[in-house]
């Protein structure tokens, strides 16, 4: 008996210096890089050398907030964002709900394995693929729409809010399928046998149960939406976002990219602070 106990010690023992590693990561290589880029937005820079001063001061938050420019960057990044998010939804929800209600259970796997499959594809070719289709004047969108008299939409906003919403697509519908495939046909055929319509059901039966998938998947198209720049700068035209001005400003001025930078990062905190208030994620 002492020597099972002995060895269900050890085993414990094991599994939290197991667990004890990736935490020390997580707080050493994550959060305190995090900490050290957010105390770097307080310092200033000697606009002679270009070497960071490393004292307290508001000047970067000053301008951040009374600079109409930033603050419209700021506005349109939240709507890309929420944009971005709200389209991944839209398309998601017909895409999970025929691969979980609807498809046999062999298809299942491979519209699984279809939607996972553009992850596997490089970030690079797939933006560039869409400016290839957006191209004005020259681009596949034109040769299809020219029958039409109608004209490819070109960079910009609207090109950016495209490619985004197909980079970030599979990270919303795999959460939702997941919500789907738990929930009982029984209750879908419950709604329709005390005479519900398709859209009533949809609205009052499904939805709220999905609730947390959709969040879920947000928590990924939004946060991933509000801090790239790599979109934005193949398929973007002149349009910019936050992670653009942190990226130009990087090399010339790195308090200030820090400053920039911890805009999203609030932006992400009040997001799932609001999550976790609501009490969405523990329905999972």
């Amino acid at each position: 008996m002492k020597l099972i106990n002995w060895m269900h010690r050890k085993e414990k023992v094991r599994l939290t210096a197991l667990l004890l590693v990736p935490t020390f990561w997580l707080v050493v290589a994550y959060l305190g890089a995090l900490f050290a880029l957010l105390i770097t937005s307080f310092f200033t820079i000697n606009t002679f050398t270009g070497d960071v001063i490393a004292k307290f001061n508001l000047g970067n938050f000053q301008d951040l907030l009374t600079d109409i420019a930033y603050r419209n960057v700021v506005l349109r990044t939240l709507f890309v964002a929420i944009s971005v998010t709200l389209l991944c939804v839209a398309l998601a929800m017909p895409m999970a709900f025929y691969m979980a209600k609807i498809a046999s259970n062999r298809s299942k796997k491979i519209f699984v394995s279809l939607v996972l499959t553009p992850l596997w594809a490089s970030y690079l070719v797939k933006i560039y693929a869409w400016r290839t289709m957006l191209e004005p004047g020259a681009g596949v969108l034109d040769w299809f729409l020219a029958p039409l008299n109608l004209k490819s939409p070109g960079f910009g906003m609207f090109a950016v809010i495209i490619g985004l919403t197909y980079l970030w697509l599979p990270y919303m519908i795999l959460p939702i399928y997941a919500g789907l495939d738990r929930l009982p046909n029984s209750l879908l055929d419950a709604s329709s046998d005390l005479g519900a319509g398709n859209f009533f059901t949809l609205r009052k039966v499904v939805f709220p149960i999905l609730v947390p998938s959709i969040i879920a998947g947000s928590m990924f198209t939004f946060s991933l939406s509000l801090g790239d720049y790599i979109t934005v700068q193949i398929i973007g035209g002149k349009f910019q976002m936050l992670g653009n001005v942190v990226y130009q400003n990087f090399s010339l001025n790195l308090p200030f990219a820090a400053t920039v930078s911890a805009v999203p990062i609030a932006i992400m905190f009040g997001y799932l602070w609001l999550i976790r208030k609501s009490g969405a994620l523990s329905n999972l």
